[in-house]
């Protein structure tokens, strides 16, 4: 009777020790894997932070390419901004520190100007801006039934024009914000708007900017860009055509010269007024990459006429 009891009691021994080993093992194993996981958490944080200073690095680059295209052109007699710059130039990828960094630049004065869509001191519709837009977006396959969500986000009133929205529909979102009800300090707000998804924020952003820029520069403008600033360039290609051709031989040094292209005797009083040969306003892309991890940078400059350049906006991805 006595040994059976001690037997028993043996085996409950036993079952408690293997209970408690399974138990250690278990909490091995998930300290083991909590350590694996933080370990490798580490790694993709110090991954992304190299890549933050490669894309940094790229835009420092960036920089140092316009301030030394500016010295050239302190010493040119007639300075112009064109597709022939250094910065307009591609980049080659950039191995450095481990990692890989790109980096493009383009100036705004190719683009049209989104903020001029209504004037921030009246709240008052553009109506030849409106035109413009209207003819681009046609141009490169966009509805220009988006153009009142973009009004309604630029103009200070909350009134809703036909086909916009304003305050009362943003801010029944998840998660709610309110329309901007004024300029746009980067090009992303527009990604904010009504109707807006990411394919046609994507294709818009390359043609339409919201640097300050008065006048669109003739010999960086996208040819969709130069079609859509006056009717009767929309209306006849081939003076667009004429114009990208005489650019390519050589770039134009003064507006002048494309009043005086043919075909262009009738519109060169608009053309005088909305075109020009030089830039101020540009935007550097930087791109680091580190062992899968990804930082892209935009980063845009007002360059000033010593060379040095002073920060318009910045934006992370």
């Amino acid at each position: 009777m006595v040994t059976a009891r001690f037997a028993s009691e043996r085996g409950i021994a036993l079952l408690a020790t293997l209970l408690a080993i399974a138990l250690m093992t278990i909490i091995v194993m998930d300290f083991t894997s909590y350590c694996e996981l933080s370990y490798l958490s580490s790694a993709n944080q110090a991954n992304e932070l190299r890549a933050g200073y490669l894309a940094r690095s790229a835009v420092n680059i960036g920089v140092a390419v316009l301030a030394q295209d500016s010295r050239i052109k302190a010493q040119m007699r007639e300075p112009i901004e064109s597709l022939a710059d250094v910065w307009a130039m591609p980049f080659p990828p950039i191995k450095a520190g481990g990692g890989t960094v790109n980096l493009s630049i383009v100036d705004a004065a190719r683009k049209i100007d989104i903020n001029e869509l209504v004037d921030p001191r009246t709240g008052q519709v553009n109506n030849i801006v409106l035109a413009r837009l209207t003819a681009l977006f046609n141009f490169i396959g966009v509805s220009p039934g988006l153009l009142p969500a973009i009004i309604d986000w630029l103009d200070r009133d909350s009134v809703t024009s036909p086909g916009g929205a304003e305050a009362d529909y943003y801010v029944q979102l998840m998660p709610p914000y309110a329309p901007r009800n004024g300029p746009m300090p980067t090009i992303g707000d527009l990604r904010l708007v009504r109707g807006m998804d990411d394919a046609t924020f994507m294709k818009l952003r390359q043609f339409l900017t919201v640097m300050p820029e008065p006048r669109v520069n003739v010999n960086t403008a996208p040819p969709v860009v130069l079609a859509s600033l006056l009717p009767q360039l929309a209306q006849n290609p081939r003076l667009v055509d004429e114009i990208v051709q005489a650019r390519q031989v050589a770039p134009f040094t003064n507006v002048l010269q494309v009043l005086n292209l043919p075909g262009m005797g009738n519109m060169q009083q608009q053309l005088a007024q909305v075109l020009t040969t030089r830039s101020i306003y540009f935007t550097i892309t930087a791109m680091g990459e580190f062992a899968g991890a990804r930082k892209i940078i935009f980063a845009s400059f007002r360059r000033n006429g010593n060379g040095t350049a002073a920060l318009a906006s910045w934006r992370e991805d």
